[in-house]
C-alpha cells in the first residue's frame, strides 16, 4: 500500500485520486490537507507519513536541508528527466531542481495570471490596471503579498535574488513595486482583504464588488466551471521588464520511507505522459504541465481557452528563492508587505525590513 498527501481542492486532488482509482492493484490512496497547509507545513513532517507528497517547489531546500525526498536521478533515467525538462511548460521541472538535483516530478502547472469578470477587456500592461475604471483586487492573504511583490518586480525588470543572490530587491524597483500595491491597496474592496486566491475567485464569481484581479494564481476550474459564470483569465500585466509573475504549481515527491516499485514508478510515469496531461488530467479538474496539452485545441476549447490565453505568463514565470529557510521569509516578508501598506507606512524601511529578513533566512553562498 503506498500512502499520498495532496492539497483539498478538485484540482489538486480528483486526478490523482481517479488515477489511483483506475488502477487499485497499485494500492495508492491519497489524502488531502488544506491550501495553507500545503503552503506552509514542514515537508520533513509530512515525509514521515506519506510515500507520496504534493508540494510546491520553494520546499524543495527545506526538503533537501531534512534528507527527506528521494532525487528524481535516483528513480528515473536522464533521458527521461531530460525530455520532461524540454517538454513540460515554463520551468516547471527546472523549480525543482536545487543542489544539482531534480527532487518532484512537475504533475501541475500555474503561475499568477489575470483574473477578470465577463465582459471586461483585460488591461495588458501595469500602466493600464492603475488607470483600470473599476474595483481591482490584490491578492496579499498567505505568502501572497511577498509573491505579488515579487511579480511587480519582476515585471518591472528586476527579478529578486537572481542577479545578486544576496541582495532581495533593489531600492528603486522595490519602492516603485510598493508604490503600484500602495495605489491599488487604498482601493481595493474589504470584502476580500483576508482571502485566498480561490475565495477571491469565487467571490468575483459570486458577487460583483471585484471586478479585475491583476495578479492570482490561475485556477482553471474557474474558466469553465459547472455552475456561476466563467472568469476570463489573461495574461499577467507588463512592464519595461515584461510579463511579471511568480511560478507556482506542484509537484510529486518521493519520500524517503517510500518503498518504490516498477508498478508506481510506471503509474508515476502515466500521469506525465501526454496521453495524461491532455485527456485524462483535465477531464479530471487538473491543471497539466505538458506544454503540448497547454496548446491543446480540445483542452483549450473546453477550458475557456484558460491555457492559450495565460501560456506566455507561465513560460516567462520566475522561480523564487528555494533555500532552506524561503518558506519562513515569504511568511514573515507577506505580513511585513500587508503591514505596512495597510497603515500606510514607510516603503523605505519596509524594503530595509524585507532584505533583513530575507539574509536572515538564508545562508550566503548557498544555492537558490
Amino acid at each position: 500500500m503506498f500512502k499520498g498527501l495532496t492539497w483539498d481542492h478538485p484540482r489538486g486532488f480528483n486526478a490523482l485520486d481517479a488515477a489511483a482509482k483506475a488502477n487499485p492493484a497499485l494500492g495508492l490512496s491519497w489524502d488531502r490537507h488544506s491550501l495553507e497547509g500545503f503552503e506552509t507545513h514542514p515537508i520533513a513532517d509530512l515525509c514521515e507519513q506519506y510515500d507520496l507528497v504534493v508540494l510546491d517547489h520553494p520546499h524543495v531546500g527545506e526538503a533537501v536541508a531534512g534528507d527527506c525526498l528521494r532525487p528524481l536521478e535516483d528513480i528515473f533515467t536522464p533521458e527521461e528527466i531530460a525530455g520532461w525538462a524540454r517538454d513540460c511548460i515554463g520551468p516547471s521541472l527546472k523549480s525543482y531542481q536545487f543542489a544539482g538535483k531534480h527532487w518532484a516530478l512537475p504533475l501541475d502547472a500555474a503561475t499568477q495570471v489575470m483574473a477578470c469578470r465577463p465582459g471586461i477587456v483585460p488591461p495588458q500592461t501595469w500602466d493600464e490596471v492603475l488607470a483600470f475604471n473599476g474595483p481591482v483586487a490584490l491578492s496579499l492573504a498567505g505568502p501572497h503579498a511577498a509573491l505579488s511583490f515579487q511579480s511587480i518586480c519582476a515585471a518591472l525588470g528586476e527579478r529578486p535574488a537572481v542577479k545578486d543572490p544576496d541582495l532581495f530587491v533593489s531600492e528603486a524597483v522595490g519602492l516603485t513595486a510598493l508604490d503600484i500595491m500602495q495605489r491599488l491597496t487604498d482601493t481595493s474592496p474589504l470584502s476580500v482583504r483576508e482571502k485566498n486566491p480561490i475565495g477571491i475567485l469565487q467571490h468575483m464569481v459570486d458577487r460583483d464588488d471585484v471586478v479585475l484581479c491583476p495578479l492570482i494564481y490561475g485556477y482553471v476550474n474557474y474558466a469553465a466551471p459547472n455552475a456561476g459564470k466563467a472568469l476570463t483569465f489573461a495574461n499577467a500585466p507588463r512592464s519595461a521588464g515584461g510579463i511579471g509573475s511568480t511560478l507556482g504549481g506542484t509537484g510529486i515527491g518521493i519520500s524517503k520511507r517510500c518503498e518504490v516499485t516498477l508498478e508506481l514508478l510506471d503509474h508515476l510515469r502515466w500521469l506525465m505522459s501526454p496521453q495524461a496531461q491532455i485527456g485524462f488530467i483535465p477531464a479530471h479538474d487538473g491543471q497539466p504541465s505538458l506544454r503540448v496539452a497547454w496548446r491543446d485545441a480540445v483542452v483549450n476549447a473546453r477550458w475557456g481557452d484558460f491555457y492559450r490565453n495565460t501560456a506566455d505568463t507561465l513560460e516567462a514565470a520566475y522561480v523564487r528563492p528555494r533555500h532552506n529557510r524561503a518558506i519562513a521569509f515569504q511568511t514573515a516578508a507577506s505580513q511585513a508587505i500587508r503591514d505596512t501598506l495597510y497603515r500606510h507606512g514607510d516603503h523605505d524601511q519596509l524594503l530595509i525590513q524585507l532584505q533583513t529578513l530575507y539574509a536572515g533566512t538564508r545562508i550566503p553562498g548557498s544555492e537558490r
